[in-house]
């Protein structure tokens, strides 16, 4: 952090997340950008990336997205091998479960994102011998591509924690966990090691065109910086920034929760990759515990049908203990700059959920382990819940953000996107679907709007 005024910066970005630090190390690193400064009056990482799930994949059925995540994760390949393997990155995979033997539809996904490259699809309705099962370990031994489980022995022989009415498991291969933190870390370290600077303040104006001044709230008072560019990687407060320039970002922010737990029972296998229920459900109560909650409009939900996208898998170590749950079934949106809205009945909620897959964690229902974690970060989304990286309407502003609930997993890519519009290099051609731009593909849009928009 700097310890005196900085008065001018060339690039200033606004906000220290994981996707703010990836702008300006893609910056410093591709096209030696280094007097570029990080405002943020937060430590770095500590605001919605310190509650990352943590993981990646190249699976959407769009092949936009499928290009754009498939990018990140060549990115992060790159830094994983030239850091040593620090930032901890894994291929288990996703399993994307469902109790439906012929799931056409989301075979058609597959085509849709991947393409029809051979070999890429691979229908496993057999015992195969050459199927390769989940491994947390080095990315680089894992296979590429998707294998559909259809054969409900081989399912059980792979997965035995799960429940024995699954029929179908997609197993998703390019895809796994990494450490956002040291993922941040290591991307700060370098930009700090080229001379770009990080200033803990708030953004309180903005005013004039390239070049801006920024008036900062700072512990030391009132500064102002000139910023030659500026970048919005302001995360949840996208427009809050975007309103200083005098713009209206397309986005909402939605407030969703996960648990962590130390898995005493061992009801979840440290090989079982990040696995998600794709199946709606009604959760089971007693009538006593129906009633009560039907009986609250803040509840009532709880008792109705619910939509699938509960996930789990093993968090930390291979030979660690603990385990995460997430079910992103809030689509209330909020104001990040209120009181958090922590929903106190969800721990028991996805616990109830998350054992219909994995029936052995129903053990912990209503018995959490001591220590157990409960939290929640902000999904700020555009509708179509795609992001915004390039240009704003502003000359000399720029946008990173609305990345959902897939931030650390796509920080490298849209870094090096935006650094790239900034300067005003080439960029691969579906970065421009991610921009504004594709708001003016009307046929895009009106195909985004049938498609669902849940993050997992």
């Amino acid at each position: 952090m700097s310890n005196k005024p900085i008065k001018a910066a060339d690039v200033v970005v606004v906000g220290a997340g994981s996707v703010g630090i990836a702008v300006a190390y893609y910056l410093v690193k591709n096209h030696n950008v280094t007097n570029v400064v990080l405002v943020d009056p937060r430590e770095p990482m500590s605001l919605t990336s310190a509650q990352s799930g943590e993981n990646y994949r190249n699976w959407w059925p769009h092949p936009v997205m499928t290009a754009f995540t498939n990018h990140a994760i060549d990115l992060l390949e790159e830094i994983d091998r030239e850091s040593g393997g620090r930032i901890n990155m894994t291929r288990g995979g996703y399993a994307l479960v469902t109790r439906r033997k012929n799931p056409d539809d989301l075979i058609q996904d597959l085509h849709n994102g991947y393409g029809d490259s051979p070999g890429a699809i691979r229908i496993r309705d057999t015992l195969s011998n050459d199927y390769q099962a989940p491994l947390r370990g080095p990315w680089n031994l894992a296979p590429d591509g998707v294998d559909v489980l259809t054969n409900q022995e081989l399912i059980r022989r792979t997965f035995p924690s799960f429940a024995p009415d699954v029929a179908t498991v997609i197993h998703i291969r390019r895809a796994g966990s990494i450490s956002a933190q040291q993922l941040g870390q290591t991307m700060l370290e370098q930009i700090k090691a080229a001379g770009g600077r990080l200033v803990r303040a708030e953004v309180k104006s903005i005013s004039g065109k390239a070049p801006f001044t920024l008036e900062l709230s700072t512990a030391e008072g009132i500064q102002q910086l000139q910023a030659g560019q500026i970048v919005n990687a302001a995360g949840p407060f996208l427009r809050d920034v975007g309103a200083m320039l005098g713009e209206d970002i397309p986005v909402k922010s939605v407030y969703q929760q996960k648990i962590a737990f130390q898995d005493r029972e061992g009801a979840i296998p440290r090989n079982m990759p990040f696995s998600i229920d794709l199946d709606g459900q009604s959760l089971a109560w007693s009538d006593e515990d129906r009633e009560l909650l039907a009986s609250d409009p803040t509840t009532r939900h709880l008792t109705t049908p619910m939509n699938g996208g509960i996930h789990c898998r093993p968090d930390g170590a291979p030979d660690g203990t603990w385990i995460k749950l997430g079910w992103a079934y809030n689509d209330n949106a909020s104001d990040p700059h209120d009181e958090d809205p922590v929903d106190p009945q969800f721990p028991d909620t996805v616990l109830r959920g998350a054992s219909r897959l994995n029936p052995t964690l129903a053990t912990y229902i209503g018995r959490l382990p001591r220590g157990a974690h409960h939290y929640g970060g902000h999904y700020t989304m555009t509708e179509e819940n795609w992001p915004l990286i390039g240009k704003l309407k502003t000359d000399g502003a720029f946008i990173a953000g609305a990345l959902s609930g897939y931030g650390s997993m796509a920080a490298t890519s849209t870094g090096a996107l935006c650094a790239a519009a900034v300067v005003g290099a080439p960029v691969p051609d579906f970065a421009r679907l991610l921009s504004y731009e594709r708001y003016d593909e009307h046929a895009l849009m009106a195909q985004l709007a049938t498609m669902g928009k849940g993050a997992l």
